[in-house]
């Protein structure tokens, strides 16, 4: 397991809006990663009712991004890449606010593709075993 101090400076999320806690496991095809943020009250995604399940696709972003730092680190590379997320395809959500559930959210990414203009992931977040909300987003890397 990597704890967050081990790969927070690949990613450009910072304080409380780096929404991962650790990651779990990952090799070059994904990546799976752990979350106790969804149920903190200094959640910055948190409305007034609460955490609402769209916002589960910004956790499958930042598990996207580590990916490609962890991976970019094992190739030598020491600096953040700057992304921007451009696409969202196939998103389901299965609750509506997740911000009650208990413990830890496992966020799941697969890189489907990936070259140096950008990468496309499936990502999948679960609670206990139960997908809480699946989807596919695509990043882009401007040019310097």
């Amino acid at each position: 397991m990597l704890p967050k101090t081990d790969w927070q400076q690949l990613v450009p999320h910072a304080g409380t809006m780096c929404l991962l806690d650790a990651v779990v496991a990952w090799d070059e095809h994904g990546i799976h990663a752990i979350s106790a943020g969804h149920a903190r009250a200094d959640n910055p995604l948190r409305g007034e009712h609460g955490l609402h399940a769209v916002h589960l696709a910004e956790y499958g972003a930042q598990a996207m991004a580590v990916h490609g730092g962890l991976l970019a680190r094992e190739r030598g590379s020491t600096g953040v890449r700057p992304g921007r997320l451009v696409s969202l395809r196939d998103v389901v959500l299965f609750d509506e606010y997740i911000d009650r559930l208990d413990g830890d959210l496992d966020v799941h990414a697969e890189c489907l593709y990936a070259d140096d203009s950008g990468a496309q992931y499936a990502f999948r977040v679960e609670h206990h075993g139960r997908v809480l909300a699946s989807g596919r987003a695509a990043v882009i890397h401007p040019a310097s």
